[in-house]
């Protein structure tokens, strides 16, 4: 039996604002085959190091390999993804997940092209990101790599210019659980929908809407995914949703199955990568 785990990581204090977590992925091998390995969008970017073995990884219909000692970026994801050790051994991985307020004030880039997306980060920056592979490959311990990652993103932070109107619109999604229109982030923000969507592919690579979306699945997969039974969502699905048939639709769209085919095939690889 394939073992892993997820250690998670404090974030230094200056980063913590725009990053939703750090952690550390370890595995023995691959996950049985049966095993549905299924990562379900969350709305985060994620910066990934493979120290040990590569990723693979199929998202909608593209596949994408995460070679050992690579940097990659992955934009923001709306549709399910399949996430499986490259080889059959030891697997050693570091996974930063940037908030919607983080990844657009570390790196400059057209996050509309890296939606649903996996980049080594060399093929987006260059020079500095192959520099810093360098730097990490030779680096002794993950506690070591943590560290070179860490200081990286704070010197880029400190070039970073924040955006309040885009800042603002995120805090709304968050605070109302993606239940805030984007009618009334219009009226709040005195910015038109179109503008607004401009700001959002500029800074995330996709819309408040779509964002919003993701944002009121993720509550419910939260819980579906600790207790794997729908009856633990339906006292609050009319809340977020038209009806249920609104609800269900949602869920086939971001795990690419219904509740009752999905419940008995969850394994602790998608359960712990979301909760953790």
């Amino acid at each position: 039996m394939t073992a892993f785990q997820f250690r998670p990581v404090t974030p230094h204090p200056l980063l913590s604002p725009y990053i939703a977590k750090i952690y550390v992925f370890e595995s023995s091998g691959r996950l049985p085959d049966q095993d549905k390995k299924l990562i379900v969008p969350n709305a985060n970017l994620k910066l990934t190091l493979t120290c040990r073995n590569g990723i693979a990884a199929r998202v909608a219909d593209r596949s994408f390999i995460q070679s050992e000692n690579k940097l990659s970026l992955t934009g923001l994801i709306d549709v399910p993804v399949i996430l499986d050790p490259q080889e059959d051994k030891q697997t050693g991985t570091i996974v930063i997940e940037f908030n919607p307020l983080g990844a657009y004030r570390f790196f400059h880039l057209s996050y509309a092209e890296v939606k649903n997306q996996i980049v080594e980060m060399a093929d987006l920056v260059g020079n500095p990101a192959e520099a810093l592979q360098q730097q990490l490959a030779e680096a002794g311990t993950m506690d070591h790599k943590l560290q070179l990652l860490q200081k990286m993103l704070i010197k880029r932070l400190e070039q970073a210019v924040p955006d309040p109107i885009y800042d603002y619109c995120i805090d709304r999604i968050a605070d109302s659980k993606g239940m805030v229109s984007v009618a009334q982030l219009e009226k709040e923000t005195g910015y038109s929908a179109r503008w607004l969507h401009r700001k959002f592919s500029e800074h995330l690579g996709t819309g408040a809407k779509n964002l919003a979306e993701i944002v009121r699945f993720k509550q419910f997969y939260q819980v579906y995914s600790t207790s794997g039974k729908l009856e633990s969502l339906k006292g609050s699905i009319y809340h977020y949703y038209y009806d249920q048939s609104h609800f269900l639709r949602a869920f086939k769209r971001f795990t690419g199955f219904s509740p009752t085919d999905l419940q008995n095939s969850l394994n602790e690889l998608a359960t712990k990568h979301y909760t953790s």
